[in-house]
């Protein structure tokens, strides 16, 4: 059952003495990006890449760990020991597929194979095991191992990419949210104007200086104010919810915004100062992008890979020499006169599957290259579009509150002038739809500046140092 609890922990409380107490409730940006960042499960999901790329490598690793190996097989029929074989073997692989074994024998048996016959005290054995064709250029193990590290690297910028993902759409929820508690505080504040001004078309028609019909038309100015309030109410609730979605506290416990927090009024500052944006983007070296790197990366795995496929078309040849002795503690009795040897080649002739797995590899490859220069270039165009969107908005935003005071300036001298019986309810009321439907473009335009800050952001895909 999903336990909501209050959202204190993330508060910012005004100490300003004429602040009021309801002011005093405000999550802003900043905090609430931190908290996003920091209890967010998709964040922790994102940085389980990085323990991921740390058990690949290690698993790689583990291709040259010693070994310690036995084998044991009897067989007795009739009260007779037919044979009883016992091997044992401590065998350390290194990086150009040499391999040092020691190796113990000990057989005995009525029925022995002769070629597995030993001494009483049994045969000691020591030496090296050697893969020419892949061992000494490439080889499964070096393959996987280079691989590896090039992932653990790989993984950091995947690991960026996401949370910047999840940071990106926490931010629009935060946008979304304060837009609409404006629009709230907006229909707000002229429902209040609307009635102060029902109730002084009242008194003067009851004093008989207005007729009947402005106390209705006033009256339904109130009606149409309260149906615009609601239905932002209901807004700022379902923002507000979806805003809750990217909050959590410890111990991946979900935190619910009550209706009493509000979003900062100055929140564009600090959204620049939190996704640390830098505006001026053009010319700018994406070499270290990390989506970059991520691409760069897996281009050296399937160069890795290439040059694995392309050495399974050498010939296979394994050489194995081994010192043989029944007494090790005497190091004079390994010698070469005592041995054994083996020697295993294998060619397949017409290397169908080498060749195709090579083809492969050199597609992949191809592809890789391919997707890093397009994701190079739009990255740039991206980048550039998005600094051109937020230059416009600027300025439509610099033109949108000139507008906004100019309407404004109408409606205080049509109300005026209507103190002063010189204009009509109606008027007044077409002047002040106007004003509110340019307020209301207004906040849109701020949302979308915003909005587009928060792109910039998660294209220039930049860590957040909180």
């Amino acid at each position: 059952m999903r336990k909501f609890l209050i959202i204190f922990v993330c508060l910012i409380f005004s100490f300003s003495g004429s602040a009021q107490v309801e002011d005093s409730l405000s999550l802003g940006f900043t905090e609430y990006m931190a908290m996003v960042k920091k209890y967010h499960p998709l964040v922790k999901q994102a940085n389980l890449i990085l323990e991921e790329g740390e058990m690949k490598l290690l698993k790689a690793r583990g291709s040259f760990d010693p070994k310690l190996e036995a084998d044991y097989n009897t067989k007795n029929y009739e009260s007779v020991d037919y044979y009883s074989n016992f091997s044992s073997a401590f065998k350390i692989p290194t990086w150009y597929g040499l391999e040092f074994n020691a190796k113990f024998e000990d057989n005995t048996g009525v029925y022995l194979n002769p070629q597995n016959t030993v001494p009483e005290d049994g045969l000691y054995s020591a030496g090296v095991a050697l893969n020419i064709s892949e061992g000494l250029f490439m080889n499964e193990r070096m393959a996987s191992l280079k691989q590896a590290k090039i992932y653990r690297d790989q993984s950091r910028f995947k690991q960026q990419l996401e949370v910047t993902e999840v940071l990106y759409k926490a931010s629009l929820a935060y946008f979304e949210w304060f837009a609409a508690y404006q629009q709230y505080l907006l229909y707000e504040n002229f429902l209040e104007n609307a009635e102060v001004r029902f109730r002084g078309v009242v008194n003067e028609y009851r004093a008989g200086d207005k007729p009947a019909i402005d106390t209705l038309e006033a009256g339904i100015s109130i009606q149409n104010r309260k149906l615009s309030l609601e239905q932002s109410k209901l807004d700022l609730r379902n923002s507000t919810l979806r805003l809750s979605n990217f909050i959590w506290g410890e111990n991946n416990i979900p935190l619910e915004v009550t209706a009493e927090v509000r979003p900062v009024a100055m929140v564009e500052e600090q959204v620049t100062e939190t996704l640390n944006i830098d505006e001026i983007i053009f010319n700018r070296d994406l070499t270290e992008h990390p989506k970059i790197r991520f691409l760069s990366t897996e281009i050296d795995i399937l160069e890795i890979e290439k040059r694995y496929r392309a050495n399974k078309l050498l010939p296979k040849l394994d050489l194995e020499y081994n010192f043989l002795t029944n007494t090790p503690r005497e190091l004079n009795t390994l010698n070469n006169r005592n041995y054994k040897f083996g020697l295993k080649f294998s060619f397949p002739i017409f290397l169908r599957k080498e060749r195709g797995e090579l083809q492969l590899a050199k597609l992949e490859l191809e592809n890789a290259e391919l997707d890093l220069v397009n994701n190079r270039l739009k990255l740039e165009n991206d980048l550039a579009a998005l600094q051109n969107q937020i230059i416009a908005l600027r300025e439509q935003m610099g033109l949108m509150q000139q507008l906004v005071e100019d309407y404004t300036r109408i409606v205080i001298a049509e109300e005026r002038k209507f103190e002063l019986g010189e204009s009509s309810l109606f008027l007044i009321n077409s002047r002040e739809s106007q004003l509110i439907t340019t307020k209301l473009k207004e906040i849109e335009m701020t949302r979308k500046l915003l909005k587009s800050k928060a792109e910039l952001y998660r294209t220039l895909a930049t860590d957040l140092q909180m």
